[in-house]
């Protein structure tokens, strides 16, 4: 067992066994552990319901048994990280995710089934609610980057573009929502073009903080909490995600530097959004850090 050592990979591992689920341990172990993948699909498989959705606060900030878009995406997301992105589960996903789009094909943030559970007061419930980039976007990604071809795909894919065509506007979790997308579309000249108007439209309402030092000077979106900045790594993930384009290599190494600074005394990284649940901050943290460790090992950043 890990302790508290100097290593930012040691540090993490004692926070994780020390707080994380039985999902994000099992993650964890898998990544950095040479972990065996079964039991990461396993763990998911607890939050999976009947009609192929997922719930069971696998997003903590929705809480509750009914399946939501928002869950699945981050069950898509789990399958992707051990390669299983294939087969009847993602079958299963799309028939779902077909079941609940509006009637242009795409996906709503949150369904009205959410009434009467818990759910974070910024993630809006209305009866009728409209498709969203935000939801629809990492899916289609996703599912294009694992070369998923389902009937479900094609309207949806449609709408995303769309949607990031008409980007004026914007905020940062939208605007991750369309790199998303353009990150796994399969007309590559379109998404080069798409992302190189986004980079300047992130640029130009300031929506990246590109000197951490100055972070103060940088606004943040409305109904963010106070200090939901975001970094150019929040953007670009991975070396070869589109927005890395958007940033200087001495604007994404400040960006980087200033993530590795965020690690807590714990060795876990801290949630940033507005906290609203004393459970959905303790599930989030884990989170934050399997994803903080990932973004730091992709770029090549020493862990220890």
């Amino acid at each position: 067992m890990a302790g508290t050592g100097a290593h930012p990979l040691a540090r993490a591992e004692h926070f994780i066994w020390l707080t994380a689920r039985v999902l994000e341990q099992r993650r964890f172990a898998h990544r950095f552990l040479d972990g065996d993948p079964d039991p990461v699909e396993t763990a998911l498989t607890a939050y999976r319901n009947e009609d192929g959705g997922y719930a069971h606060a696998l997003e903590p900030d929705l809480r509750g048994p009914v399946s939501q878009p928002l869950h699945t995406a981050h069950a898509l997301g789990v399958l992707d990280s051990i390669g299983r992105c294939e087969g009847l589960r993602v079958e299963r996903i799309c028939r779902y995710l077909s079941d609940v789009s509006t009637k242009e094909g795409a996906l709503p943030a949150l369904l009205p089934l959410q009434r009467g559970y818990p759910a974070a007061p910024f993630v809006p419930l209305v009866d009728d609610p409209p498709a969203e980039l935000l939801a629809t976007g990492p899916i289609v990604g996703l599912l294009h980057r694992n070369e998923v071809w389902h009937a479900w795909l094609f309207r949806a894919t449609d709408f995303c573009w769309s949607a990031v065509d008409a980007l004026e506007q914007s905020h940062p979790y939208e605007i991750e929502a369309a790199i998303a997308f353009l990150d796994g579309a399969p007309d590559r000249t379109r998404a080069e073009r798409a992302a190189d108007r986004l980079g300047r439209l992130v640029r130009g309402q300031r929506l990246a903080v590109l000197d951490p030092a100055r972070r103060a000077e940088y606004p943040v979106a409305p109904g963010y909490a106070p200090g939901e900045h975001h970094f150019p790594h929040d953007y670009a993930r991975t070396p070869g995600s589109l927005a890395r384009r958007w940033f200087s290599d001495e604007e994404l190494e400040r960006s980087l530097d200033h993530l590795a600074a965020e690690q807590q005394e714990d060795g876990g990284w801290p949630v940033n959004w507005r906290q609203w649940a004393p459970g959905t901050a303790l599930e989030g943290r884990p989170l934050v850090t399997l994803r903080a460790l990932e973004t730091l090992r992709s770029y090549g950043r020493p862990l220890g």
